[in-house]
């Protein structure tokens, strides 16, 4: 299908026989591993950079070392090195880097559908370093740049009187993303890269300032939870109905964490052929490895939602640049917004 104007409904996904339900497989071809980042075109491109006025720019990353002790167990802290050939010179070295630890875009080889596996029905034997298959260095090579929009939820939500308790896993719907457009005044347009702040990240990290002042710790023995996203169909069929080419926010996972209150289920687990783990319920199940959604987590938006709320303008430029490794599964995300 060739024309994106064309792209069925997600209702009309739900009902496809031809390919998984509920999934964009063969839609932008049957070898392509871009998924939702074909939505960003060079019109659109075009019309992004026509959004530039005063020049500012605000960096969406956290420092590579933002976290002491990893917010996900199984990613380490990296350990950076400085040395030099002589007392004129210096070059630097970085073990133990995560490319996902902080401010980072999930690639679609990230997750797979436990029933129907890997986007676009790609082979998980191939899915390992130095393979293209899926790896995150095609989305450095087409290119990450597009208007992007933020939804200031947080604010929103404080300012209808329901404000976010970030001690709780709280799940957004769908409805509360129009809702904050509408308070906004601002129009999501096929293409957008959408940026979602909650707040979360700002306020975890003032907990690491104060713990630091304080010599405390009071976060390593808290369960981790955050505010996100609905795991839902509703949500699913909000991205994609919204043609959004890349969805980011700054919580650790787009989604509410953890899934443990989620309605959503596949036969692997219904049947028992999968034991229960961190990733049951999941709506990353659904928005990698069968819309081909690119997601970005942890992005620092606090700055640009303070210029944002100043001016009343939520549209900018935006550019992240992935990693170009070949095969990779994520990278920071390089990410920066101008307006």
């Amino acid at each position: 299908m060739n024309h994106q104007e064309e792209l069925p409904s997600y209702s009309d996904l739900l009902a496809r026989t031809d390919a998984p339900p509920g999934s964009s497989w063969g839609l932008f071809g049957d070898d392509d591993d871009l998924g939702t980042l074909n939505f960003l075109t060079p019109e659109r491109r075009i019309r992004a950079a026509s959004l530039v006025s005063s020049g500012q720019a605000y960096s969406l990353d956290l420092p590579l070392d933002a976290f002491r002790q990893p917010l996900i167990s199984h990613r380490g802290a990296l350990q950076h090195t400085v040395f030099g050939l002589n007392e004129f010179h210096r070059d630097d070295k970085i073990d133990n880097l995560f490319p996902q630890a902080t401010s980072q875009i999930d690639g679609l080889r990230h997750f797979g559908h436990p029933d129907y596996g890997f986007y676009n029905g790609a082979d998980p034997e191939r899915l390992i370093a130095g393979d293209p298959t899926l790896g995150i260095h095609r989305y450095a090579e087409h290119g990450v740049a597009g208007r992007g929009v933020l939804l200031d939820v947080g604010r929103y939500l404080e300012h209808s009187g329901d404000p976010i308790d970030y001690t709780q896993a709280r799940s957004i719907p769908a409805r509360v993303l129009d809702e904050t457009a509408r308070h906004q005044g601002v129009n999501i347009e096929p293409g957008d890269i959408l940026l979602l702040r909650f707040g979360w990240l700002g306020h975890r990290m003032n907990q690491m300032r104060q713990d630091a002042q304080t010599g405390k710790d009071t976060l390593s023995d808290t369960p981790l939870v955050s505010v996100g996203l609905e795991q839902s169909h509703d949500t699913a069929e909000w991205f994609w109905d919204h043609r959004v080419a890349l969805a980011a926010a700054d919580n650790v996972a787009l989604e509410v964490w953890p899934a443990t209150a989620s309605g959503l289920s596949v036969r692997a687990d219904t049947q028992g052929a999968l034991p229960p783990s961190s990733h049951t319920g999941m709506l990353h199940r659904i928005l990698i490895p069968l819309l081909g959604l690119a997601i970005g987590e942890l992005w620092q938006l606090d700055e640009l939602a303070e210029a944002c709320h100043a001016d009343r303008r939520y549209e900018c430029m935006l550019v992240a640049t992935p990693l170009r490794l070949p095969g990779g599964v994520g990278s920071p995300s390089n990410a920066v917004a101008i307006r």
